[in-house]
């Protein structure tokens, strides 16, 4: 019987222990093969901040498109999209093997929605920086992203202390992808140092091997099939319904002008 449920008599059942308790519960890893596995209210709150920073990167690309500054647009969209999926790519695989849905597990996915919404916020100044061939204005786009992959981290070492029969994996994933968040914290500090053109390809290639190292030579993750492609059709029908909106906006608009 449910909570507050009133029995035939017509008193209500006192809650459980076990339904009151609000504490942590063991990272072992999620089934693969688990039956009616969906996306949860946090993890679709979680897309639509990513969605939010994918409208500010197409309005800054369409804004400079009109201008035709076409190397800005492009460049600017490219980046942006990059940084923005492929951060929602890290989080929500880790979602589908390790969500526990606790307190501390949605503390940490609601820092890496913070760090998306620094992100967003960092892209008009990084479309700027390149229409003006300077690297000025990475500065908070590069701290968002960072900030979404280093809650990861903290993520995946939680994982890897709970989760023993998977920990060289998760330990694998922990460090390859806070090294390259150093790499990129080092390369906006240091900024105007005489870099080799190699080192930002070096940092890339870093955050991008992590997970295929893991998967082929580590064993991989439990990741549930069926939920990442429920989470890769939630995202793009919120990224649909965001440019439906837009639109809708923008025809309004001119019908008003006339």
């Amino acid at each position: 019987m449910e909570p507050d449920q009133a029995d035939d008599v017509g008193v209500h059942v006192v809650p459980t222990p076990a339904i009151l308790s609000h504490g942590l519960r063991p990272m072992r890893g999620r089934d693969p093969l688990e039956r009616n596995r969906v996306a949860t209210p946090l993890e679709l709150l979680f897309d639509l901040t990513f969605v939010a920073g994918f409208s500010m990167a197409a309005d800054q690309a369409s804004h400079y498109a009109a201008e035709a500054h076409w190397g800005t647009a492009l460049g600017g969209l490219g980046i942006a999209m990059f940084a923005l999926y492929w951060a929602w790519l890290n989080c929500t695989w880790f979602a589908s093997a390790y969500d526990t849905d606790d307190w501390l597990c949605r503390l940490l996915t609601m820092a890496e929605m913070v760090g998306a919404l620094v992100l967003a916020l960092g892209l008009a100044p990084m479309f700027r920086s390149i229409d003006e061939a300077t690297t000025a204005g990475n500065d908070l786009m590069v701290i968002g992203y960072v900030a979404i992959r280093v809650a990861l981290v903290a993520q995946w070492l939680r994982a890897a202390r709970q989760d023993p029969l998977r920990r060289r994996a998760t330990v694998t994933m922990a460090i390859s992808v806070f090294l390259a968040q150093v790499g990129w914290i080092t390369l906006l500090a240091l900024r105007d140092a005489p870099w080799s053109p190699f080192a930002p390809v070096l940092v890339l290639a870093a955050d991008l091997g992590a997970p295929i190292a893991v998967d082929r030579l580590r064993g991989g993750i439990p990741w549930h099939a069926h939920h990442v492609a429920e989470r890769f059709g939630l995202l793009a029908i919120i990224a649909l319904g965001e440019a439906v909106s837009g639109t809708i906006a923008a025809v309004s608009a001119v019908v008003e002008r006339n």
